[in-house]
C-alpha cells in the first residue's frame, strides 16, 4: 500500500482514477439504469435491487468492522477525493459496481467488456486514491458479484 500511496501517478492516470471514482458515486449506474429503462430491459429490477442490497450491506459491515482509511495512516499527496463515509472495509463503490454489472451482464452479455472495465476502474481508483486497502476492494468486488449474480438469477423473467 505504501508503494501505491507514494506513487506519483502520471496526469492521465490521476484524471482516469478521479473520473472513475466520481462515476462510481452512482452516476454511471443511474445512466445505465436509464438506458435500460428506455430499452425496456428485463434486467432493471435486478440492477435496482443489487444496488440497494449492496448499499445496505456495505453500510452495515462498515459500522461493524470500523477500519480506518489508508489516507489516515499514510499521507496521500495528490488525491483531493473526499470519502463518502468514515470507514474503509468493504469498498462500497466497488461492491455496488460489481453488484450492478453482475446483475446486468447475464441479460446483456454484449456489455461485458465495457462494464467490467468500468467496475475494475472504480475498484482500482479506490486503492490508488487512498480511500481503500486492496482487501477492501477485493471483498467488495467478490460480495458485489455474488449479490448481482443472485439478483439476476432470481429475477430472470
Amino acid at each position: 500500500m505504501r508503494r501505491v500511496h507514494r506513487w506519483h501517478a502520471p496526469r492521465w492516470v490521476r484524471a482516469w482514477m478521479i473520473a472513475s471514482t466520481w462515476l462510481g458515486d452512482g452516476w454511471l449506474w443511474w445512466a445505465l439504469a436509464m438506458a435500460l429503462y428506455w430499452r425496456k430491459s428485463p434486467s432493471l429490477p435486478a440492477l435496482g435491487l443489487s444496488a440497494l442490497l449492496s448499499t445496505a450491506l456495505y453500510s452495515a459491515v462498515k459500522r461493524i468492522v470500523v477500519r480506518r482509511r489508508p489516507f489516515e495512516i499514510e499521507p496521500h499527496v495528490w488525491s483531493r477525493a473526499k470519502p463518502p463515509d468514515k470507514y474503509s472495509f468493504p469498498s462500497g463503490h466497488t461492491m455496488s459496481a460489481f453488484a450492478v454489472i453482475a446483475a446486468v451482464i447475464p441479460f446483456h452479455p454484449q456489455l461485458t467488456v465495457p462494464l467490467l472495465f468500468a467496475a475494475s476502474s472504480i475498484g482500482a481508483s479506490r486503492v490508488i486514491l487512498g480511500m481503500h486497502y486492496l482487501s477492501d476492494v477485493l471483498a467488495g468486488g467478490i460480495v458485489g458479484t455474488i449479490l448481482g449474480w443472485w439478483m439476476s438469477t432470481f429475477l430472470r423473467p
